[in-house]
């Protein structure tokens, strides 16, 4: 049954012998004390009472860290912002536009450095029993990865990770091309302790890659971990316990942000966030809801989250074999981390965050390669997991519905072996906040004008973390779905949900212009319209209807709240696609 640790049991007489060689040693070992106490302190013999003897070195890493000056560039995670000029500053552009990642910088700093505390204090002074922990190989898969980002990585896991625990870390390089990941790679790692490189003979993807790590791995516990990463003291120890004492719990280390320009180490010991989705299968950060705070006993206990970012995590070997492993009809990547984190939760297991257990990571400035496969590989996850509720998700990615994603029998087949719960259980015991639109026929899709005819309420936030507070326009209906997707619901909200946080349409206070601010569970009257018979829009709070306007400054369009009157330009009506 997954959860229980197996004990194995001696034979009796074995067990015997080892009690009465236990004995002997304990015996031995007091005569020793006493002999060294009565050299050092006269005839004065050792005080009676319990003596307790640790395991020599149980805790010392797989490779020791060398000294690294306290006012090296970057140690303690500091930030640093080089002042270059001419070709040194070229250069610096130069790694950006290779990597997404200031990679010149990277280079100047130490493949050893140090990071500052993150951890809560309480972490510091929970212990473990070294000897029953299972040992984990550590994963890596890369591409195309600068040489500094990844060997920070590697060195992180041997300086950090107690070496009775780490079996081995497993490189494994999807076919990349840069010289620098050739015959040096291979030299440099040679000289280094558990350390394997394995090459995949084509372009795999993140997914297959990281299963030809998984397929050679001998530890009992996989640890997955991205290629810019730097390990903090102790994140390995939280990790192995948990799993050690529920084999079916997947946790996930806290991410600490590290900079990609300045390489500071931004982690805070305060409480970490979870992980979610929209419905357009994007994942997102949430704070810890208040049905979870009260489920932990402790701040350091383990922290249940609907979905994980999917760059670290660790997971029983034979779980994720039970599991299915990954889906390895995902290309590249993208997608996969929904998946399967619908996959744990529907079929019996838990997705943990341990708040012990930190990582750095670097969030690049933006994806470095392609994801063209993205939408393929989230459509797969939407066809066997999300039964009808797949169809909320097409609604905001119309395009999603043409998108080839393969064949999928065999992960339906999965499914049923594994006898998992449908979706509609997930959203109501795993993430019940998550709202569910009603997407009522008539009543979703683009809000278009009958007078301004082609033209659409258009909502497009500067970027995922700035979802409110900007104005809502009006633009040619391009039926994507995305920014120009919104719900009427019954409670007489015109809600954008496509994007996390969910945002309610309202006025800009004190003047006519509408904006989006953050939905309510008791909807506001400043966030009420009322969609007449006649296709106006009744704003309650102002008793004004909502009319298309070309923008006071500008060739744009907006829509306004006047006075009602019987104008074309104040009818609106949905439309789910392009006719």
């Amino acid at each position: 049954m997954w959860g229980r640790a197996v004990r194995r049991r001696c034979p009796r007489g074995l067990r015997r012998g080892r009690a009465a060689l236990l004995a002997l040693l304990a015996l031995l070992a007091l005569v020793g004390l006493g002999s060294v106490l009565r050299t050092r302190r006269g005839t004065r013999a050792a005080e009676p009472g319990p003596q307790r003897t640790q395991r020599p070195g149980r805790r010392d890493p797989a490779l020791l860290r060398p000294l690294v000056p306290a006012d090296a560039l970057g140690a303690q995670g500091q930030a640093v912002r080089l002042q270059l000029q001419g070709e040194e500053l070229r250069l610096q552009e130069e790694s950006v536009q290779r990597h997404q990642i200031n990679i010149y910088l990277s280079d100047r700093i130490s493949l050893h450095r140090r990071l500052p505390e993150r951890r809560n204090p309480l972490c510091m002074e929970k212990e473990y029993d070294y000897e029953k922990l299972p040992r984990t190989s550590v994963v890596i898969a890369f591409y195309n990865e600068a040489w500094s980002t990844l060997l920070r990585t590697v060195y992180s896991v041997l300086e950090t990770s107690p070496d009775i625990l780490l079996e081995e870390v497993i490189l494994v390089d999807d076919y990349s091309d840069r010289d620098h990941l050739k015959e040096r790679l291979a030299t440099e790692l040679s000289g280094l302790p558990k350390v394997r490189l394995i090459r995949a003979n084509k372009r795999e993807g993140l997914v297959r890659a990281r299963l030809l790590g998984a397929s050679a791995a001998r530890g009992d516990v996989l640890t997955f971990l991205d290629c810019h990463c730097e390990c903090h003291e102790g994140w390995l120890e939280p990790l192995l316990e948990r799993i050690h004492r529920e084999e079916s719990a997947v946790v996930c280390p806290v991410i600490d942000v590290i900079d990609w320009d300045t390489f500071e180490y931004l982690g805070n010991a305060g409480e970490p966030q979870i992980g979610g989705f929209d419905w357009r299968l994007v994942f997102t950060w949430h704070v810890v809801p208040e049905r979870e705070r009260i489920r932990m006993q402790s701040p350091i206990d383990v922290i249940r989250s609907p979905t994980m970012a999917g760059g670290l995590f660790a997971v029983s070997k034979k779980y994720f074999e039970y599991l299915g492993s990954y889906d390895t009809g995902m290309e590249v990547w993208g997608g996969e981390n929904l998946e399967f984190s619908f996959r744990i939760w529907q079929c019996g297991g838990t997705l943990e965050i341990h708040p012990c257990s930190h990582v750095g990571h670097v969030f690049p400035k933006k994806a470095p390669y392609s994801r063209n496969k993205a939408l393929a590989n989230s459509v797969r996850a939407a066809e066997v997991w999300m039964d009808e509720y797949k169809e909320l998700y097409y609604h905001r990615n119309p395009q999603a519905r043409l998108e080839p994603y393969g064949d999928v029998t065999e992960r339906r087949r999965l499914r049923a072996k594994l006898q998992c719960k449908d979706f509609k259980w997930f959203l109501e015991t795993v993430y019940p906040e998550l709202h569910v639109p009603e997407d009522r026929p008539g009543f979703f899709g683009m809000l278009q004008n009958k007078g301004l005819k082609e033209y659409c309420f258009d909502y497009n936030p500067l970027n995922e973390n700035e979802v409110l507070g900007h104005n809502v326009l009006l633009y040619h209906c391009h039926g994507m779905g995305q920014n120009q997707f919104f719900e009427y619901t019954s409670k007489n909200e015109i809600r954008y949900n496509t994007q996390q946080p969910e945002a309610c349409v309202s006025e800009v206070a004190g003047s006519d212009i509408l904006t989006m601010t953050l939905c309510k569970d008791t909807t506001p009257e400043g966030q009420k319209f009322i969609l007449r018979e006649d296709g106006s829009l009744f704003h309650v709070q102002t008793k004004k209807c909502v009319q298309a306007e070309r923008e006071a400054l500008g060739d744009g369009f907006m829509p306004l709240l006047r006075d009602c009157t019987n104008s074309e330009y104040q009818k609106w009506f949905f439309k789910e696609r392009m006719s």
